[in-house]
């Protein structure tokens, strides 16, 4: 936009065609010497009509890829239609007192939540400083001087009161606030975000433990079947009926599970202390009893994949800080134009303290200031041309977040339904090894086959539970990974314009 000029002497003009542009307008300035009360007033007026002028672009969200209709992995077997309770806390689908508390905990003592909560009030407190530039500032000065030459003395008290309003003529006050509304914006969505990211690591490292709970439990299980392994085989040896060999095999693999079990250990104390952290609690002080319970498999939810542009709060903070580099382009084009100020201050200044507030003593001044740079060696230019490639780049990046969003739900969504399908087929293998171990069992006691054939059945039975508990976990923590792509349980306010 151009700055505003004067082609017939006396009438200034602004015409704004386009987003950029205000209405056509035609004022005349009266220059004649007024009186206070009818040069301020006017002043006011005509200042006040120049300022419906805001450059810069309205703000338009960029252009997105085509959103699919429906996401390709989630047709023909989701069971809910939204991932949230109504009160937003997901984690409760999960049904466990225990995992509910932790989550609390998280809210009130995670120090990165309370980081973000800390960076939202900046943003407040920075938006109330930028609309603080719509109201006039009032200042007062009181001051005694003593002054003199070689020949004279003298004394010199003022006092004033003062008021200065820049108003905003070109809209940078406007564009500035629209940026800093949109940075408040995305501030609150980037807590939002923050909370949900913690909230699936918190409950993601909570079902890490509990399933490793249920893995030791099965390893204990394990070792008390083969200790009477064990027991079995030395009674047979003693009595000459098998090898020491069998002994020894039997020894060796009542030691490998044992081993196993240490090494449960140390897992569970590192996903202990991972949900301590987290809880803002520190490890040292906190424990989790092993109860041998496992969270519920909640309903799998499922939504369209345009919703995600206003569920999730990650993307909601990409196309937040689009809107506010949009507006810094007008603060940026403002720049260019004139400052114009109206200035009023009245008050005394007398020679003598105790004649201060006689008549004679009262000064005042009152006029407008129009101000602006002539040359600045290209600094403008060059801050535009920075406004509007961080516009630029803060719209690629909102497109490439949309993008990721669409990948990490399809990639959730698949994952899910391939680990539906193992769960079963895992069952199966389940039920096939302990069908052959208690088989081979049989013949072993019987004579028919050697004590290796039991170690092998009964190996097999223990990796194929094992490995159904791991599908399990892998199920619960990819349905958290599901709720977190799909928005968990945000609710913005902040729609996509």
């Amino acid at each position: 936009m151009r700055a505003p000029h004067d082609p017939g002497g006396g009438a200034v003009s602004l015409t704004k065609p386009g987003p950029q542009a205000c209405s056509r307008r035609a004022f005349s300035i009266p220059f004649p010497i007024m009186r206070l009360p009818t040069f301020f007033p006017m002043s006011a007026a005509f200042v006040l009509s120049l300022s419906g002028c805001a450059v810069g672009p309205d703000y338009r969200a960029p252009e997105l890829p085509a959103m699919p209709q429906a996401f390709k992995h989630d047709t023909g077997w989701q069971t809910v239609r939204t991932p949230v309770a109504e009160d937003g806390a997901w984690w409760k689908a999960y049904g466990d007192d225990r995992l509910d508390g932790l989550i609390d905990e998280l809210e009130a003592a995670n120090p990165g939540v309370a980081q973000a909560a800390a960076r939202l009030r900046q943003a407040e407190a920075a938006l109330r400083g930028t609309r603080a530039g719509f109201a006039p500032t009032v200042g007062g000065e009181l001051s005694g001087r003593r002054s003199g030459t070689a020949d004279a003395v003298a004394n010199s008290y003022d006092g004033t009161l003062s008021v200065s309003w820049l108003p905003d003529v070109w809209g940078r006050v406007r564009r500035a606030a629209e940026a800093g509304q949109a940075e408040l914006e995305g501030s609150a969505a980037d807590l939002a975000a923050l909370r949900l990211s913690l909230q699936a690591s918190l409950a993601q490292a909570y079902i890490r433990l509990r399933v490793l709970d249920q893995q030791r439990e099965l390893l204990l299980q394990t070792e008390t079947a083969y200790t009477r392994s064990l027991q079995l085989t030395r009674n047979q040896y003693e009595a000459g009926m098998i090898a020491r060999a069998d002994v020894v095999q039997a020894e060796s693999q009542l030691e490998n599970v044992r081993a196993q079990l240490l090494e449960l250990v140390d897992q569970r104390a590192v996903a202990e202390n991972a949900i301590a952290v987290l809880a803002g609690r520190p490890p040292a002080g906190f424990a989790l009893a092993a109860d041998g319970s496992l969270v519920a498999m909640p309903p799998v939810p499922t939504a369209l994949p345009g919703e995600l542009l206003v569920r999730r709060p990650d993307l909601v903070v990409a196309e937040r800080r689009v809107a506010a580099a949009n507006a810094r382009i007008g603060v940026a084009q403002a720049a260019w134009l004139p400052d114009l100020t109206l200035g009023l201050s009245g008050g005394y200044r007398s020679a003598e303290f105790r004649h201060w507030f006689e008549a004679p003593n009262r000064v005042w001044a009152l006029g407008p200031t129009l101000a602006g740079v002539l040359f600045d060696s290209g600094a403008r230019a060059a801050a535009l041309d920075d406004a509007r490639a961080v516009h630029e780049a803060a719209a690629e990046a909102w497109r490439e977040a949309v993008l990721a969003a669409l990948q990490e739900t399809e990639d959730a969504f698949a994952s899910l339904r391939a680990l539906e399908a193992r769960a079963g087929q895992q069952a199966r293998v389940v039920a096939l090894a302990e069908e052959n171990e208690r088989l081979v069992t049989n013949r072993y006691r019987a004579g028919q086959v050697s004590f290796l054939e039991v170690v092998v059945a009964q190996n097999g039975t223990l990796a194929a539970r094992r490995g159904a508990l791991d599908i399990t976990r892998d199920r619960l923590q990819a349905s958290v990974q599901l709720v977190a792509a799909l928005g968990g349980g945000w609710s913005g306010t902040t729609a996509v314009r």
